[in-house]
C-alpha cells in the first residue's frame, strides 16, 4: 500500500498487514477505530475515526494443549469457536465472559476473544475465579507506532516491570491492537447447583448474598433481579414467580456441590425458604444470565454500574425516584 490510506473498513489477515496499516495511519495522522466483529461497537461514546480496523480475519486457534490448560487464539476468533474447542476436552474459560452481542442484535458467541479481553469482560464467576485479565498469559499486538510487540508467554510466571498483557485487558483497543492471546483455561465444572430465593427486597437480598460470599462454600455466582426482568427468563418457576428472584451458585464435584448448596440453604433459612436447581436447570439459567436475556429486545438504555454491594440498592432506589428502573445485581 502506498500513498494516502483509503478511508473505510480494513480487515487484515496477518500481523504484518495490520502493522503496515497502523504505520500508515500514523504517517497520515488518520485516527483508527479498532474492533473484532463489532458486537460491542454500540457501547459507550461514538468513535470519530477515519478508518475501521477489524481483526475478524485473524480467527485461528494455533495452539491448544488440554493437558497444560493453555490455549492460544488469534484475536478475531469468535467465543463460540473457542468454547466449542474447549468443550471437546471438557474445559472452559473460567472467567465466564458475559456476552453482550444478543442485547445488540447479534447471535450468541459471535464476539471475539480479542474483544472480550480488550473490554475485560467477565461474568458471574469472576468473584471466585477472577477477571478475564487474570487468565491472560501473554499477548502479541501491534502498538500505536505500527510495531509488533510480544508480552508474557504460555505459562504462569512472575512478571517484573509493567505487565503489558494485563494492561491491554480493558483498554478497549486504545493502547495496542491485540493479534494473539494466550489464555489459561480450566476443567469444566461437573456439578452446578443454584439456590433460589423468591420475594426478597433489594436490600435484604444483597445482605443475604454478602453473607453467602462470606461462607467457606466457594460461591461462584450471586444474582438478584427485579420481578419484571425475572419474567423474561425461560425457567417457568423463575418467570412465573411474579416477585424478585435471588440466586446463589455453587460448583464442584457432585457430592461437594450438593453439600454446599444444602449448607447455604440452612445458613440463609432466616431470609426465606429456598428451592434448588440441579445442574441442567442451573446451566440453562446462568447461560441466560450470561447473555443478558432479561435485557434483550428492550428499547430502554442499558447501564452497567460498578459499586460496592452495600451501596447498590441505595443507588438503584435513588435512581428509581427519578425514572423507571429495572435492575439486576450481579
Amino acid at each position: 500500500m502506498t500513498g494516502h490510506m483509503r478511508l473505510g473498513f480494513h480487515a487484515p489477515e496477518t500481523e504484518e498487514e495490520l502493522a503496515h496499516l497502523v504505520a500508515e495511519a500514523v504517517e497520515t495522522r488518520t485516527p483508527l477505530e479498532v474492533m473484532g466483529r463489532g458486537t460491542k461497537r454500540e457501547i459507550g461514546h461514538p468513535v470519530a475515526a477515519g478508518v475501521v480496523v477489524s481483526t475478524e480475519n485473524m480467527a485461528d486457534i494455533p495452539l491448544y494443549e488440554p493437558t497444560e490448560l493453555v490455549m492460544v487464539a488469534k484475536a478475531g476468533a469468535p467465543i463460540a469457536k473457542i468454547e466449542a474447542k474447549l468443550a471437546e476436552s471438557d474445559q472452559e474459560l473460567p472467567f465466564e465472559p458475559v456476552d453482550l452481542g444478543p442485547v445488540l442484535g447479534y447471535a450468541p458467541g459471535q464476539g471475539t476473544i480479542g474483544g472480550v479481553i480488550g473490554a475485560n469482560l467477565s461474568g458471574s464467576r469472576r468473584l471466585l475465579k477472577g477477571a478475564a485479565r487474570d487468565h491472560v498469559l501473554g499477548v502479541r499486538a501491534v502498538n500505536g507506532r505500527g510495531q509488533l510487540i510480544k508480552a508474557g508467554g504460555r505459562v504462569m510466571k512472575n512478571v517484573t516491570g509493567y505487565d503489558i498483557s494485563r494492561t491491554l485487558a480493558g483498554s478497549w483497543g486504545t493502547l495496542a491492537i491485540m493479534t494473539e492471546i494466550a489464555l489459561k483455561v480450566l476443567p469444566a465444572q461437573r456439578e452446578v447447583r443454584t439456590v433460589i430465593f423468591l420475594g426478597l427486597t433489594d436490600q435484604t437480598a444483597i445482605e443475604a448474598l454478602c453473607i453467602a460470599m462470606g461462607t467457606p462454600y466457594e460461591v461462584s455466582g450471586t444474582l438478584h433481579m427485579h420481578a419484571s426482568l425475572a419474567a423474561r427468563f425461560s425457567d417457568e418457576d423463575i418467570a412465573g414467580a411474579g416477585v424478585p428472584v435471588t440466586a446463589i451458585r455453587v460448583e464442584n464435584f457432585p457430592a461437594s456441590a450438593r453439600y454446599r448448596a444444602n449448607s447455604l440453604k440452612q445458613a440463609l433459612l432466616a431470609y426465606s425458604p429456598a428451592m434448588e436447581f440441579d445442574t441442567e436447570r442451573s446451566k440453562a439459567f446462568w447461560s441466560e444470565v450470561r447473555t443478558l436475556k432479561a435485557f434483550q429486545d428492550k428499547p430502554n438504555p442499558l447501564w452497567r454500574v460498578s459499586t460496592t454491594p452495600t451501596a447498590a440498592a441505595k443507588f438503584v432506589g435513588t435512581l428509581s425516584r427519578k425514572m423507571e428502573v429495572s435492575a439486576i445485581y450481579d
